[in-house]
């Protein structure tokens, strides 16, 4: 009878304990872990991980065995972590010229180039000043380089990083009607703003713009318009000169490896360990840039070592405690030249497109009010699976209970913040997917983001609110839908 007994316990234990480890085991979710992580990975060894530089395959190769050491397995190309691919960089160079009559303006410093592009333009100037978008529609510009005299109207001021982002958003404002209608080139001539964003601008405009295979790989062939940006002391010269304006673009293209750090959790069903919950996050950064105060190290701890730390952390769960679909953990390269990495692996992923079953991405989720945080991708017209969604909800009122913030997903939110990160490619090839982050903050594209500034109960917290949400995914024997659009 004792015996009996002891088995009946025994079992019942069992049972007991089998249900017990159907939880999420946050318990292995540590402070600790994240803050160490957080200290190698945004520090100054890896001068800001710029894409497409040795730093960047330098910070790829430490994740690489933090991956192994966390216990994943290689799930990249030909048995390893890595996922090669080519970065395209096409940058204005020194041997571009140009002149308004016999006048010649100083490349960078006289004449900003905002269109990459190889063309020689030859044409009369037609000075337009401050028209209305209406009057510049009605005038008579093909074939005339039109003179635009800079207006932040029409333009949010209460974007981030305003002063670098004002320039983009002036040519944007007049760029696409003056080409259609055949202009020969744009002139803005600097107003206050400009002159202040000059110094801003400037290193981002000399470093080009980048692409891969299929998507921005080559220059325009034909060359868009020219576009260039000059002093506001010009304005009198402008106005008055009958002088042609001779201008030469001269670019060029560059090739550089990138690359995709990609690992796995097996999972333990023999049927569901074959689909894939995505953990995804972005390894770059900035780089090595201009100055603020004595440090022009870009170190990107918020952006984004917070979310890589954070899948470090959550492999470690996962390999603790599996679930039964396989957790897939993908550190993006080339973020933040464009999505580039995500990109590429959104087209060539390393497992089967249809048996990814959701894709979790994080961008900046250490910073910020510790109760709050916002869950882009889930609300109209950005949400692309309902079920995908509540499970992330119900992820959050099991654990973390952040309020979330409903504003940053709005369509008219200045920011448009949900098209700026690497569940971006997934989303529209129908993955159901979704957007973790704390948003943004003062020091966001700057020196000044470094891990000690980082809040490390509010990245476990975040950390804690994707891996419940996968945790779930992982084991429902259903999988999330996306909507009918």
């Amino acid at each position: 009878m004792k015996n009996k007994m002891m088995l009946v316990l025994i079992a019942s234990g069992g049972i007991a304990f089998s249900q017990t480890i159907k939880k999420p085991l946050v318990s292995a979710i540590t402070v600790k872990d994240l803050k160490t992580d957080m200290y190698q990975m945004a520090g100054d060894h890896f001068n800001g991980r710029e894409a497409g530089t040795l730093d960047e395959l330098k910070v790829s190769m430490w994740l690489a065995e933090k991956a192994k050491q966390a216990g994943m397995l290689p799930a990249g190309d030909d048995g390893t972590f890595f996922q090669f691919f080519d970065l395209y960089r096409h940058q204005v160079t020194a041997n571009t010229k140009f002149k308004i009559g016999s006048k010649s303006y100083k490349l960078w410093n006289e004449v900003l180039v905002a269109e990459t592009a190889n063309i020689k333009v030859e044409a009369p100037l037609l000075y337009l000043g401050a028209a209305s978008r209406e009057e510049i529609n009605k005038a008579d510009v093909k074939g005339k380089a039109v003179v635009l005299l800079a207006s932040k109207e029409g333009i949010p001021e209460d974007i981030s990083l305003f002063e670098r982002r004002y320039p983009g958003y002036v040519k944007q404002k007049y760029y696409e009607d003056l080409a259609q209608k055949g202009a020969a080139a744009l002139i803005i001539v600097a107003d206050e703003l400009g002159e202040k964003s000059w110094s801003q601008v400037e290193p981002q405009m000399t470093r080009g713009v980048y692409g891969i295979e299929g998507y921005r790989d080559k220059i325009p062939t034909p060359s868009r318009m020219p576009a260039f940006w000059v002093h506001s002391d010009q304005l009198e010269f402008l106005k008055t000169t009958k002088e042609l304006v001779s201008a030469e673009v001269v670019s060029e293209t560059y090739k550089y490896p990138s690359v995709n750090v990609v690992g796995k959790v097996e999972g333990t069903d023999s049927k569901l360990k074959s689909e894939y919950v995505l953990f995804s996050g972005h390894q770059d950064h900035d780089g090595v840039r201009q100055k603020y105060g004595q440090d022009s190290i870009y170190n990107g701890a918020d952006d984004n070592a917070s979310t890589c730390v954070a899948m470090l952390a959550i492999a470690r769960a996962y390999k603790k405690q599996p679930g039964k679909r396989t957790a897939l953990f993908v550190f993006h390269g080339s973020e933040e030249r464009g999505l580039l990495g995500s990109s590429w692996y959104a087209v060539h992923p390393t497992v089967p497109e249809k048996d990814i079953v959701a894709v979790l991405n994080g961008d900046m989720i250490g910073r910020n009010d510790l109760n709050q945080a916002a869950l882009l991708g889930s609300t109209s017209p950005h949400e692309n699976s309902s079920d995908l969604v509540n499970i992330a909800k119900k992820a959050n009122d099991e654990g973390p209970k952040f309020e979330l913030d409903k504003l940053w997903d709005r369509p008219e939110h200045p920011e448009n913040f949900y098209f700026r990160s690497d569940h971006l490619p997934y989303a529209r090839i129908g993955i159901p997917s979704v957007f973790f982050t704390s948003v943004l903050h003062s020091q966001y594209h700057t020196p000044m983001d470094e891990a000690e500034n980082i809040d490390y109960a509010k990245l476990h917290k975040m950390t804690e609110w994707m891996y419940r949400t996968g945790w779930i995914l992982s084991n429902d024997a259903n999988r999330p839908q996306t909507l009918k659009k």
